[in-house]
Order: structure tokens, then sequence, then C-alpha cells
């Protein structure tokens, strides 16, 4: 018989206390002034193929600066963030959970994308970096299906869900945090997309008490969306 789980809500005497609004604040503010930088940056690399590499490599960095700065306001343990050991079918479930996300998410971006008349594709240049040969295929992996899972999940579930699902009813902190998740990815059709993410992860999140099952729905989500259109592409050549 399993052993019961601690987490921050169901043994309030010994966890750590969770980040509070100065983490979220140092985030969000660490945050947003990486984008400027990265939106102002981006746009001078030429190539497609680099410059999704490097998106999804700022990607990550940015919310690993986010959580950075989010713990030296206090100083906090790692565990207030999330920081605990997950069992392996909480991780494998996770990754399942992802994948299914990504068809979830894409069918109701399709949707988006009938509705509004918007079309153009905002995710090209990821998919030129996955399409450049092998290389770019394991950079794209390694920085979209990897690092940048561990940024965006670091700071949008480990700080902002956690202070949240401190102060709210947790399915209100679940839904709040995924709706500020998907608005940092832009208003465009990947904004539905990134809400069903941030839902699974943060359920995830709080189910399992543990950062790394929503570090493994984020990551089957983006690897899954990676490959998918190299292999429609090599399916239907020119489509």
């Amino acid at each position: 018989m399993d052993a019961p789980r601690s987490t921050p809500r169901t043994d309030p005497t010994t966890a750590p206390l969770p980040p509070g609004w100065p983490e979220v604040a140092a985030a969000a503010a660490t945050y947003v002034a990486s984008l400027g930088l990265v939106i102002w940056l981006l746009p001078q690399v030429d190539d497609d193929a680099v410059q999704g590499v490097l998106g999804l490599l700022v990607s990550g960095v940015m919310g690993l600066l986010a959580f950075g700065a989010a713990r030296l306001v206090r100083r906090r343990g790692l565990s207030a963030f999330g920081f605990r050991p997950a069992r392996p079918r909480q991780l494998a479930l996770g990754a399942l959970l992802g994948a299914g996300a990504y068809m979830v998410g894409t069918a109701l971006a399709l949707l988006v994308v009938l509705a509004t008349g918007f079309s153009e594709n905002v995710q090209a240049s990821y998919q030129a970096g996955a399409a450049a040969g092998a290389l770019g295929l394991v950079l794209s992996i390694l920085a979209g299906a990897v690092l940048t899972p561990l940024g965006e999940e670091f700071a949008f579930r480990g700080v902002l869900t956690s202070a949240l699902l401190a102060r709210l009813p947790a399915w209100v902190a679940i839904v709040l945090g995924a709706a500020v998740f998907a608005l940092a990815h832009g208003i465009n059709p990947v904004l539905a997309p990134a809400f069903v993410v941030g839902l699974v992860s943060g359920v995830m999140f709080h189910r399992t008490g543990s950062i790394w099952p929503s570090v493994m729905v984020h990551a089957g989500n983006n690897v899954v969306a990676l490959l998918v259109p190299l292999l429609a592409a090599a399916l239907v050549p020119g489509a």
C-alpha cells in the first residue's frame, strides 16, 4: 500500500510557506522585461530555422530567469515551489496527458481559425527549426521539449499557480493560472492550446504536489507539436 503523500495542501503543519505576491511580482517583472528584449532581438535573425531554435531556447531561459527572480525575493526552499519527487507513473501520465492536450488544443485552434479567419502560423519558425535536418530537430527538441517546459513550468506553476492555490479555491487557481499562461503566448490561435496545456499542467501540479508531472505534460505536448508537422510533411509532400 502506498504511503500517503505529503503536499503543501494536505500537510500544512510541516510544509514550507508557498510563494506569495512579492514572488509573483518579481517573476512577472522579469518575464515581461525578458519578453520585451526577445521581441526586439529575434526579428534581427533572418534565418527562420535559426530563429525558431533560438525562440524555443529563450522561452525556456525566460521562465528560468523569472523563477530565479522569484526565489531570490525570500530565498524559500525549492519544495515551496513544488520541487518534490514524483512517482514514475505520475510522470508517464503527465507525458500522455500532454500528448492528449496537443490534440485537444489543436482542435480548438482550428475552431479559432475558422471563427476568426486568422490563418497565420505563428509557430512557423519553430517548425522550420525542427525541419532543418537532424541537428535542427535535436536542437529544437532539446530547447522546446526540455528547456522550455522546465523554465515555463517553474515560473507559471511553481511560482504563479503555487501562490494562487494557497489563496483561492483550487479550480479558480488552476483556471486563472492557465489563463495567464495562455495570454503570455499572445492573442493568436496558440492561445487556446496554451490554455489547455496550462489547465492540464495545473491539475497535475495540484493533484501530485510536484512540479515534475507538470513538466512532463508540457514536454509531451511540445514534442508532439514539433514532430506532427514533420510527419505530416513526410506523408503528404507539399502539403
